[in-house]
This record gives structure tokens, sequence and C-alpha cells, in this order.
């Protein structure tokens, strides 16, 4: 069986449907852990920092998932902190540098498959992803970019309980349903990755760029009558 680590796991929009994988979530926030445990009774659920826990606990798994909070990141607050209407504005943050770190650290200590996950930022990013739906992607598999068939393909935002979680009857004192349901990763991308780095025949980023290079390496000696570049 599987061994996934689902770092900042919110209510597990991304984990509902995995099937025969051993799931440890790591969330900060208790009374979202709560709705997460109650929605996989079956999975360890550790309400600790993720940040930290991925850098002790990381040889435990075959998988990691890591979806590092975006809104330092975001189009969408960098557009905010410019706006005129005060209901709006927001004030100016530092982007968040734990999502590069864990990335970085992923890439060159993980044995297994990984993949980080965040929002396309309002600059270029510093680590080259590959991107699905509108969303960025750091792994270390190929991910086909699956395009949205509508609305409710994207890759957060999606009505929650329209995807199997509802939590209509939750009360939370520390943030806002809205919130909690529009970070919830959809779960059909999250059953797509996970198959994609361990059901599906696929080229690892290392084989790809190794035959991209062989075959670069071909062109350049092949015969060209014409002396013209290689089209």
């Amino acid at each position: 069986m599987i061994k996934v680590l689902n770092l900042y796991a919110g209510i597990g929009g991304n984990r509902r449907l995995w099937k025969d994988v051993e799931v440890t979530a790591i969330e900060n926030n208790s009374e979202i852990a709560k709705i997460y445990q109650d929605f996989f009774p079956n999975d360890k659920v550790i309400v600790t920092d993720a940040h930290q826990f991925l850098l002790e606990h990381y040889k435990e798994f075959d998988f990691i998932w890591s979806s590092p909070p975006c809104p330092s990141h975001s189009k969408f607050r960098f557009m905010t902190t410019k706006m005129k209407n005060k209901k709006f504005l927001r004030k100016e943050v530092y982007p968040d540098m734990n999502l590069y770190q864990e990335i970085l650290f992923l890439q060159h200590y993980f044995e297994g498959k990984f993949v980080v996950e965040n929002v396309k930022p309002y600059y270029e990013p510093l680590i080259k992803p590959q991107e699905c739906g509108r969303h960025c992607f750091w792994a270390n598999f190929v991910i086909i970019n699956k395009k949205e068939k509508d609305k409710e393909f994207n890759i957060r935002g999606s009505k929650t309980r329209h995807k199997g979680l509802d939590i209509s009857k939750y009360s939370l004192k520390t943030v806002r349903k809205d919130q909690v349901q529009n970070n919830c990763v959809n779960s059909e991308i999250g059953l797509y990755i996970l198959e994609l780095a361990f059901k599906k025949p696929q080229q690892t980023l290392t084989e790809l760029n190794t035959n991209i290079r062989a075959t670069e390496e071909l062109v350049s000696i092949l015969p060209n009558p014409k002396g013209i570049g290689y089209p």
C-alpha cells in the first residue's frame, strides 16, 4: 500500500477519491483537522506545522503532496494591494518562501514521488513549474496538462458540497467556511495526479530530459545538405 503524506491537508479535497493508500494528513488548524478526520476516519491526522513535519518525517513516505498557503503568491492578492476601494484593499506582504524551500528540499532529498501545488503567482516563478488547469505543480514526474472541462473542474473554488465534502453542519470559529471551501483542491485533480505518479506508464522528468538531450545531439550530427537550421 502506498504511504502518502498529505501536507496542509485542509478538509481533504485532494484526498477524497484516493483508494488503497495509507494517508498521514498534516493540518495546523484543529477545527479543520477535526472535519478532515470525520471525512477520513482511517487516516492519521496530526495537528502541527506541516513545513517542519516534512523536514523531520519525509523518509517515511512513498508519495508526498504539499499545498502550502497560496495568498502571498496570488495575482488576486497582489492586485488588491493596489485597489483604491478600501473594502478590498490589502496590505503588502513578502511572498512566503516556504513554498520554494519545500520544492528544493524534495527535489534533492526525497526518493519517492512528490508534488507541490500552488496558484500561478503574480511574478515569474523562481523554479519552473508544470501547469494543470489554472495552477502550478512542481513534481518529479510528468504531469500532462488536463484542461478544465467546465467550472466544476477548477482546481480550487468549486462548491465543496458537490464534491462529497459537505461542511454545512460545522460551526467554525477560527476561519470562514467559504475560505475552507475555496482552499479545497478539486478531488478529480487529486486523483488524476496520484494516478500519474503510480498507476499510469510514464517517463520521469529525468528520463524526459535525457531523451530531449539525446534527440538534440542526434539532430546536431545529422547531414544537413541545405545548410539550414533543423525545422
